[in-house]
């Protein structure tokens, strides 16, 4: 448990007795604990406590979750920040706009404290996984370094969202493979992690317009790949 004892988490919510629940369970885990209230405040904190975890709801008053959660990712500290959701509310325009600003993980409540606990732990262990694979990937005009998380472009850096560039980095170290969502979705966001397959689809749009349309081909009824030719 002692690595545990090095993660830190920020648990931004409204609710008293959802922050007591929540901090009591994750210190008892062995993890430092900060909370907010508010989103206004959770960006602040977030970026001078700079947590490995955020735990973060979605209806708030003055700021809600979304906003934050898309504030919080412009701030360079918190690229590797895992950002879970913690929301009443299961209406899919809400999940597909958490995971649109960069959400890791959506979790509907009531939370229950040991299924979060695995969820948490599930989500190192995926990162810990992808540490072991290549650090970089010179693909076409592109070079890829999971290092820093960024694209080297014909000599222009393009910096892409955590999970955006995970994306573009299985396709491209599996050049002319067709994926479909359901796959893509397994190996970027794991399996026991619920996403809409639409969010494949959104992630996909935002890297093309990031790094240009020649780079990953729709293979219509099936799936994605990385055009190598």
């Amino acid at each position: 448990m002692s690595e545990k004892q090095k993660v830190k988490v920020l648990v931004v919510d409204d609710e008293p007795d959802i922050i007591e629940i929540l901090s009591y369970n994750l210190k008892k885990e062995g993890y430092e604990v900060e909370t907010a209230e508010d989103g206004i405040k959770g960006v602040k904190l977030a970026s001078k406590f700079q947590p490995d975890v955020i735990l973060l709801d979605i209806m708030m008053p003055n700021q809600d979750g979304v906003e934050t959660c898309r504030q919080m990712r412009e701030i360079p500290e918190l690229k590797n920040t895992f950002i879970i959701f913690l929301t009443a509310r299961s209406e899919e325009y809400s999940e597909v706009a958490a995971f649109d600003v960069g959400a890791d993980d959506y979790i509907t409540k009531p939370i229950k404290p040991r299924a979060l606990m695995s969820r948490i732990a599930a989500l190192f262990r995926r990162e810990a996984k992808k540490e072991q694979e290549l650090t970089q990937i010179k693909i076409k005009d592109l070079t890829i370094d999971r290092t820093s998380y960024t694209i080297d472009k014909s000599g222009k850096t393009i910096i892409l969202p955590k999970k955006e560039f995970e994306l573009l980095y299985f396709l491209a170290k599996n050049p002319n493979m067709v994926f479909s969502r359901d796959e893509l979705l397994q190996n970027i966001w794991g399996a026991d992690v619920f996403v809409l397959a639409r969010t494949v689809d959104v992630h996909i749009r935002k890297v093309r317009e990031k790094i240009g349309d020649d780079y990953i081909t729709t293979v219509k009824g099936v799936g994605y790949k990385f055009e190598l030719n």
